[in-house]
């Protein structure tokens, strides 16, 4: 490992939508973007855009102490892996089996459990404690829990807010494609004040009524502390009845955690 004063390292997240890259110490995230998920792409493009986003943050890839590496995406782990050695010289671990993140994974098999669910979990039981609740809000909607012993005891997953519009759209012979904007009523007087309030007080209801289903299933009494992360947070979230926090940097400080347990 390299020894610099910031002790900086590189995060990279690939989901099947968007790469989360970013770079960061202890107590401070340098710089977090987020680009489209290729599986064209090849390492050199990749490590293009890496040494792109370093110089337009004006750091040096050689001030990076260190990488780690989630995947849901496994044609894109090792091109990925490759493309932060090409640019920082770095050999990033890669969240599998085997590697400590201080939570335990009950269950059924634990090699199914996405690294982006383990990073996300290790982050939340870390920040904010355990028992908790995590929601992710991207592609995929995913709510899953640690309990008390900081287990990650599982969860579930539904079609994300951006599918389910396309869906409809794409379904439907009748239905527009809408923004997804918040209406000023629930009950629609139109067509897309109807989808739009379907899909955001929907979200919303969903989600406040599984946060229900998880504490009794777990026997806990409310409340409980819930974190929301993902790039449809900050639009469903305000329009739910729970008290629920907003994260963004949820992935990357379970990533931070990880990285540290395994060095």
């Amino acid at each position: 490992m390299r020894n610099n004063k910031r002790g900086m390292i590189l995060a990279v997240d690939i989901g099947n939508s968007n790469i989360v890259i970013g770079c960061m110490n202890n107590d401070k995230i340098f710089f977090k973007e987020n680009i489209e998920t290729s599986i064209r792409k090849t390492k050199l493009e990749y490590a293009i855009i890496l040494k792109t986003l370093f110089e337009l943050n004006e750091i040096s890839p050689e001030e990076a102490d260190g990488a780690i590496i989630s995947s849901v995406v496994p044609p894109l782990t090792n091109v990925i892996k490759s493309a932060i050695m090409m640019t920082a010289d770095i050999d990033p671990i890669v969240i599998g089996p085997g590697i400590k993140s201080g939570i335990a994974i009950n269950m059924d098999d634990p090699r199914t459990v996405g690294s982006d669910l383990i990073a996300t979990a290790a982050g939340a039981a870390d920040e904010y404690g355990a028992p908790v609740i995590i929601i992710d809000i991207g592609t995929a909607t995913t709510i899953t829990t640690v309990n008390e012993s900081k287990a990650y005891i599982g969860g579930v997953i539904m079609p994300g807010v951006q599918v389910s519009v396309d869906s409809l759209a794409s379904r439907t012979a009748q239905l527009p494609r809408i923004s997804i904007d918040a209406p000023g009523r629930i009950i629609g007087r139109n067509t897309i004040e109807s989808m739009q309030s379907g899909i955001i007080y929907g979200n919303a209801s969903c989600i406040d009524g599984m946060i229900e289903r998880f504490t009794e299933e777990m026997g806990l009494d409310e409340p409980i502390k819930v974190v929301a992360t993902g790039g449809m947070s900050n639009i469903i979230v305000p329009h739910c009845k729970k008290d629920i926090i907003i994260d963004q940097d949820l992935l990357l400080k379970g990533l931070r955690i990880i990285y540290n347990k395994n060095i």
